[in-house]
């Protein structure tokens, strides 16, 4: 186990799933001193997937992690936000807490736009629980942004009858994350649930009942959710010699170890090194908070095993669900398996015919099997993977 300096306490700071996963961690693999989980907001740690589906469609209101602190003996001290850090010592609203131990997992914090305080944003359960009862028929609503989000928001807003339109400044949906040829696949699902998708269209400011578009136009809302990314949480991170990449991303080595000594970090706002893509990844992503969570845990614990799984993500829109495994980059070839006009439907990514990465809609045989491929890092025949009678695991090459 690690050798902790100065006191046996280790303090995870974000209660979110990474934190929550870790603190959980430490306890079952042993770790016997004090284990202080620290959080900003009110709620004991919860699930935030749900947020967009399950909670704003007021099927539950409460997404709350099946993990059991008092009997397993973590100390949970919510509504507590970190100020500071400084070698050995967090510092809180609340007051100080040393560490021996420190793990950093105070994940993303959502963009916001000028006029905030009138738009909406989806990132915590309060959000979800205020935005709910909004969600009417006839409801002219203004969603700021074609992400996973956004899609997810106005699949939620149809289903209670909003009129819904979205805004996204880039060509098509979801720009950064897919290509725009993939991403123009996915409009169309827009149209066919009654949203109106407008895209090349930057938006300037939210104002009272309109949203302002970058080329002076007006947008009438009746309200207005955004959801245009969001950003490492490590502003609080300032003057503590704890290394920030450019975006403000934790920078972390294979074993999610900080800069600075006995401080590790994991979840949304750690920067990881990964051999796999032969980049840095900073993942915003449900599976990896769960992941690392545990990673830094064990790395806490003494264990010397690199942190680079394959990443991995689904989002459940306009009746579909949308999965995506591993990295693609440029110059990586693309493999349709199937025509957006279908059903069902995958693109893959390869370079020099290993599998990089694959987004499928609908296809979730596909989606398990690539994933095993991109671990192994299989080569795959180009011709059997583009057809989707195939199975993947049936395409290697031979």
């Amino acid at each position: 186990m690690a050798e902790l300096s100065g006191t046996d306490q280790v303090v995870v700071v974000g209660a979110g799933l990474a934190g929550a996963q870790c603190a959980s961690g430490l306890r079952r693999g042993g770790w016997r001193g004090r284990i202080v989980l620290v959080g900003e907001e009110p709620h004991a740690p919860y699930d935030r997937p749900p947020l967009s589906k399950e909670v704003l469609l007021g099927k539950t209101d409460t997404t709350t992690l099946d993990i059991d602190f008092p009997h397993l003996g973590v100390e949970l001290l919510t509504g507590r936000r970190a100020t500071g850090l400084t070698p050995g010592v967090l510092h809180t609203d609340g007051g100080d807490l040393p560490y021996g131990a420190l793990v950093i997992a105070t994940g993303a914090a959502p963009r916001v736009l000028p006029g905030a305080e009138r738009a909406h944003l989806l990132h915590t359960l309060d959000d979800a629980l205020a935005l709910r009862p909004l969600l009417r028929p006839g409801l002219r609503l203004v969603l700021v942004g074609a992400g996973w989000i956004g899609a997810e928001v106005a699949t939620a807003a149809r289903a209670a009858g909003c009129e819904v339109t979205v805004v996204e400044a880039g060509p098509a949906p979801v720009p950064g994350a897919l290509p725009t040829e993939v991403g123009r696949a996915m409009a169309a699902w827009y149209a066919e649930a009654g949203v109106e998708l407008r895209c090349d269209a930057a938006v300037a400011a939210v104002e009272p009942g309109a949203v302002l578009l970058a080329d002076g136009s007006h947008l009438p809302a009746d309200e207005v959710v955004v959801g245009i990314g969001a950003r490492p949480a490590t502003d609080w991170l300032a003057g503590s010699g704890v290394e920030l990449d450019a975006a403000g991303a934790v920078l972390v080595d294979e074993r999610l170890r900080t800069s600075l000594p006995g401080v590790w970090a994991a979840g949304d706002c750690a920067s990881y090194p990964s051999a796999r893509t032969g980049t840095r990844l900073t993942v915003q992503h449900w599976d990896h908070a769960l992941q690392s969570g545990g990673a830094a845990a064990a790395a806490v614990l003494g264990a010397d095993v690199p942190y680079d799984p394959v990443p991995y993500f689904w989002s459940e829109q306009f009746g579909r669900m949308v999965q995506y495994a591993g990295r693609h980059g440029e110059g990586d070839e693309s493999v349709w398996r199937g025509s957006p006009a279908d059903p069902s439907w995958a693109v893959l990514w390869l370079r020099d015919g290993v599998l990089r990465a694959l987004l499928t809609v609908d296809r979730p045989r596909d989606l398990t099997q690539g994933r095993r491929l991109i671990e192994r890092g299989t080569p795959l025949d180009r011709a059997r993977a583009a057809d989707p009678a195939v199975p993947l695991k049936a395409a290697v090459a031979g």
